[in-house]
């Protein structure tokens, strides 16, 4: 029942994370809304994961984990209500910002519980990889979801699937899970938290914003300074806090340093890309709803099946093999796609989408294991954690920058598949450049057979996961 209670929770936030993107063309045609408003759909929420998520661990671990969970899973149910009641697209960004409240809550602590309840190293790394590859199954089911709720009820009915699965987690979680936390656990970054939140919400406004209202809008320029400011800000308060959410000693060390660089470019590129899938299928093509979840499955599909190999493969042959051939083999995908056009038929889409997904599948569990090994044991979870975060922020990037090319184009009298021609195209030379990067730089060790259990259970993320939330996290509420 803990295993159940936790892989459905998981799943639940995987699903938001897929199921959005097939839902974003109808959002833009119902709600009136510009390229702009669909950013900060999808980046409001990525946003509010990222800098949450190492929180949201601390606070499982000193409040209760089964309490943070309950609570997560009951702000993110309510969020999806509201979000499907949206009148416009500024109470549906609103709503957005709470879900993320509620999976940066949910997330951490639900793999809190899980591993509390199996003490043993060889027990607790099975319980993770099932709860990893059962929610991970939330990525693949996304797209279609996504395209037969929408193509039947309209884009509110993606968040409302939430409610059904919300409601049964908080009456089996009452029931059966039981409390534990840490007493031990550090102090919570409370100034660090808000910094980090104003710091990147300051950059991605400029970013969002500065096609529309001009990039040298005193606006646009306000925003940038004033994310600049935050984040020399947050740095200085990290550097003297005792307790600090991101301890910047650990980016003395190489392999942590370019790791989680690699994982910014990976989050970057992954959802930057993906969130124009659907969007290319249905305004390009002019695929369904339905259709365009569909033509979008090679890549989440490619994954979910590629993911659990990852591991294995940087073990035997190193991180620096795995991850630069990941980076490569996915950058040249989105070059690929970035030689689609209109007429082109989906027999010579669908493989570019699959060698993208497989390409980035190879790269998240093995930079995530290598900054796991690049710190001591017992900031294992930490460095987990930070990988996971450093994806998310990429991800929150990835939408706004490659959102930015797109306008820009537009704004020069190009076409809206001139300017998707653009934005893969600067994702997979973004994406090739850390191909090389980690080829000079990541170092050759292979991961010690303690640190394999990480890699294996990683779900991947998408749109990030994020894409995203993934098994990458495991280790946070375990610091």
């Amino acid at each position: 029942m803990l295993l159940t209670v936790t892989c459905l929770g998981q799943f639940m936030v995987l699903l938001d994370n897929t199921i959005v993107g097939a839902a974003l063309p109808d959002m833009q045609n119902r709600l009136h809304t510009q390229l702009t408003g669909l950013q900060w759909i999808v980046d409001a929420y990525v946003l509010l994961v990222a800098m949450l998520l190492l929180s949201g661990g601390i606070f499982a671990d000193r409040f209760g984990r089964k309490r943070v969970y309950l609570t997560g899973v009951a702000v993110f149910t309510v969020a999806s209500v509201l979000c499907s009641l949206a009148p416009s697209v500024g109470w549906l960004i609103a709503g957005r910002v709470l879900q993320g409240i509620g999976a940066a809550a949910l997330s951490p602590a639900s793999l809190a519980l899980l591993a509390a309840a199996h003490p043993l190293p060889q027990e607790r790394v099975k319980a993770i990889g099932l709860w990893a590859g059962l929610s991970g199954i939330g990525l693949a089911a996304g797209p279609v979801a996504g395209g037969v709720l929408t193509e039947a009820f309209g884009w509110p009915a993606i968040f409302l699937v939430n409610l059904p699965i919300g409601v049964l987690l908080l009456v089996l979680g009452l029931r059966t899970l039981d409390e534990t936390r840490n007493p031990g656990a550090p102090a919570i970054d409370v100034p660090g938290t808000v910094l980090s939140v104003l710091a990147v919400g300051a950059l991605t406004y400029g970013l969002i914003e500065g096609g529309a209202r001009g990039w040298t809008s005193p606006v646009i320029l306000g925003g940038f300074a004033a994310g600049v400011v935050l984040l020399g800000a947050f740095l200085a308060v990290e550097a003297r806090r005792p307790a600090p959410m991101l301890p910047l000693r650990l980016f003395r060390q190489r392999l942590f340093t370019v790791s989680n660089t690699a994982m910014v470019v990976v989050g970057f590129a992954l959802m930057g890309s993906t969130f124009f899938f659907s969007q290319y299928f249905v305004s390009v093509q002019g695929s369904s709803v339905l259709g365009a979840g569909l033509q979008t499955l090679p890549t989440s599909l490619a994954m979910v099946v590629v993911s659990p190999y990852a591991g294995r493969l940087a073990a035997r042959y190193g991180y620096r093999v795995v991850v630069t051939a990941g980076l490569a083999l996915a950058g040249l995908g989105l070059l690929a796609l970035g030689a689609v056009h209109a007429d082109t038929g989906y027999g010579n889409v669908w493989w570019r989408l699959a060698v993208v997904g497989i390409g980035f599948a190879l790269t998240m569990s093995p930079l995530t294991g290598a900054a796991i090994q690049a710190v001591s044991p017992q900031e294992g979870g930490l460095a987990s954690g930070i990988s996971s975060t450093t994806r998310q922020i990429g991800a929150v990037l990835g939408v706004a920058v490659l959102g930015a090319v797109v306008r820009t184009r537009q704004s020069g009298g190009a076409s809206f598949e001139t300017g998707l021609t653009s934005a893969f195209t600067t994702a997979g030379a973004v994406t090739l450049a850390a191909a090389l990067f980690t080829g000079v730089w990541l170092a050759r060790s292979r991961p010690a057979d303690t640190s394999t259990a990480p890699a294996r259970t990683t779900a991947p993320g998408t749109t990030a996961e994020t894409t995203d939330s993934t098994a990458n996290e495991a280790a946070v509420p375990r610091r």
